[in-house]
């Protein structure tokens, strides 16, 4: 039997000790409209911003789900993120930092700036997804401390409680992008506090040798799908190129880049494929990738 992903979430949040919050649950939408987007069963899509301009991020927030800031793989520092996020707060891209790791002083430097969520990479492990989540939010069901920064004046406004509504709303991405990923993908996506589990297409091809056209590749694409939903979790994949057209794109909802909102596409991408990943991530084998073994 199917469940819609709001039933699936319902259910999780028994099973786990931090809560994730249905729909039936919410008594008003959450302000990360990213992630309310994905309790009702929507797809939700990116920019990636990895260079300090505010102008650029600015207009670009205007038209996107979230903002998919990059400190794993360029030299943004989080003061940039920081200024980024003040100069056009709640411009309508939620702000999230896919981060080199999972340890405490960079995620509270993310939350503390404002981002609702954040981006674990190389998830190999429970450990790991653990970790991350861990400081993800506050007690009473995880270990994010009090602090200052900016993220209480951005989100604390109108009436709202930030300490007391931040746990509902931010939103805990882990990527999966290794064989050993994909063999422990059941106990990560089962993590309390993990939200999203989503491939990191090219990576895993990297990392396992198999081309993204390969039927190996595709049967880990698939139990990374199965696992993630059996644990309750919501399932997407960092190759937007995913979001259509594949045999799992109806039930992919979280994706790095892909269409805007509006129909914007950004100055530099025009003529090209909007759905491309970033430079370095791009779509296609892996070099010396092993080719799937003919029928005999």
């Amino acid at each position: 039997m199917r469940f819609s992903f709001a039933v699936r979430l319902m259910l999780s949040a028994m099973l786990v000790s931090i809560p994730t919050i249905s729909l039936a649950q919410s008594k008003a939408p959450l302000y990360n409209t990213a992630k309310q987007k994905l309790l009702e069963g929507k797809q939700v899509f990116s920019f990636t911003q990895s260079k300090f301009d505010i102008a650029g991020y600015c207009e670009a927030a205007k038209h996107y789900d979230y903002a998919w800031f990059e400190m794993q793989h360029s030299t943004l520092e989080f003061k940039d993120v920081e200024a980024m996020i003040a100069a056009c707060p709640r411009a309508g891209a939620i702000p999230m930092v896919r981060l080199p790791d999972a340890q405490e002083w960079h995620i509270q430097h993310a939350t503390d700036i404002g981002a609702l969520g954040v981006i674990i990479p190389t998830v190999d492990d429970v450990e790991r997804a653990r970790e991350g989540a861990k400081w993800s939010r506050f007690p009473p069901v995880a270990r994010r401390s009090s602090g200052a920064g900016q993220a209480r004046t951005i989100w604390g406004i109108n009436g709202i409680d930030y300490a007391k509504t931040f746990n509902d709303n931010m939103l805990v991405v882990v990527m999966i992008e290794s064989p050993t990923g994909v063999a422990n993908v059941y106990d990560i996506a089962s993590t309390a506090g993990v939200d999203v589990v989503i491939i990191g297409n090219n990576d895993l091809s990297v990392f396992s040798g198999f081309a993204q056209t390969d039927d190996r590749y595709q049967a880990m694409v698939k139990k990374i799908h199965d696992e993630t939903v059996r644990a309750g979790k919501i399932f997407g994949q960092a190759n937007a190129t995913y979001h259509k057209g594949h045999p799992l794109s109806s039930d992919s909802f979280f994706f790095q880049n892909g269409p805007s909102k509006d129909g914007w596409v950004p100055p530099a991408a025009r003529g090209l494929n909007p759905n491309a990943p970033p430079p370095g991530e791009e779509d296609g084998p892996a070099p010396g990738a092993k080719k799937a073994p003919k029928a005999k």
